[in-house]
């Protein structure tokens, strides 16, 4: 498999998500003795093209006390899928892949690295242009988590690629460079839900601001979008809609972790163009 890279894409977008769970409600009699579960999701943030496709392998895991450079010490989840690739861009409006689950023994989660193929690119204007992958990515970049697992209970953890930050156009080569970009929270987060009106704006870019903190996601077809992984606090939503309706921001939207907050509906408008006044005659 000497074509395979192996990219561990992790740290803008995009997320490492795993939810805290309620010992009592969420543990598993089914989960081995000593163990816990993990189910792994994959989802996206707005990128400027029209298809992102990446070749997903596998996702692995090192447990705290494992050395990093002992492959043997990475646990193994092979994407079971019929053929691994995935449009990012599909990954939006609160859709998200599925990547598989695991048990693994309790204890606390040290790093994970996602595992690419070679069969990366985007589509653009119906063109495709394959995505080239630094060497020093290769033997996989890897994202220091310690997130404590509870023998018994089931976690998600979602990984949240930031297309638009990972992919560099080089220079006037005209050739592109997968450099991948996840973000990640390794603690209870919050959610910020709600419908983009009307459908005509589509594509909307959706974004949440905090600080100098920025994360993003488009609406789906129905309108509906999701932004998970957030910090609790005070966001402004900037909605960016086609050319033919007009940027709205929503400010004061309060978040609280472990909760989801639904702003409802927001209604755009349509960009309204000035016809200039005709001149009087003789003037």
């Amino acid at each position: 498999m000497k074509n395979l890279i192996k990219s561990a894409l992790l740290a803008l977008v995009s997320v490492f998500l795993i939810t805290a769970c309620d010992m009592e409600k969420n543990s598993d009699s089914s989960i081995k003795a000593g163990h816990a579960k993990v189910n792994f999701y994959l989802i996206d943030a707005p990128a400027n093209y029209d298809e992102v496709w990446i070749e997903v392998l596998s996702v692995e895991v090192l447990m705290k006390g494992n050395n990093e450079d002992n492959g043997s010490a990475w646990i193994n989840l092979p994407y079971e899928s019929q053929d691994q690739k995935i449009n990012l861009l599909s990954l939006t409006g609160g859709t998200s892949e599925y990547l598989g689950e695991m048990e693994i023994p309790a204890g606390e989660i040290s790093q994970i690295r996602l595992i690419l193929g070679d069969d990366n690119y985007i589509m653009q204007g119906g063109e495709r242009l394959d995505l080239k992958t630094p060497s020093a990515q290769q033997s996989g970049l890897k994202l220091k988590v310690d997130k404590p697992l509870n023998e018994g209970i089931s976690y998600d953890l979602v990984i949240d690629f930031d297309a638009s930050r990972s992919i560099v156009k080089a220079g006037n080569s005209g050739q592109y460079i997968l450099k991948p970009v996840l973000r990640v929270i390794a603690e209870e987060s919050a959610t910020i839900e709600g419908t983009v009106l009307p459908l005509e704006a589509s594509p909307v870019a959706v974004s949440a601001l905090i600080d100098e903190d920025s994360v993003g996601t488009f609406a789906d077809e129905n309108g509906k979008f999701v932004i998970r992984g957030l910090k609790g606090g005070n966001y402004t939503l900037i909605f960016t809609p086609n050319e033919g309706y007009q940027e709205k921001e929503l400010k004061d939207i309060i978040t609280e972790l472990g909760k989801v907050t639904n702003i409802g509906s927001v209604e755009l408008e349509e960009v309204v163009e000035e016809v200039p006044a005709e001149s009087e005659e003789g003037e």
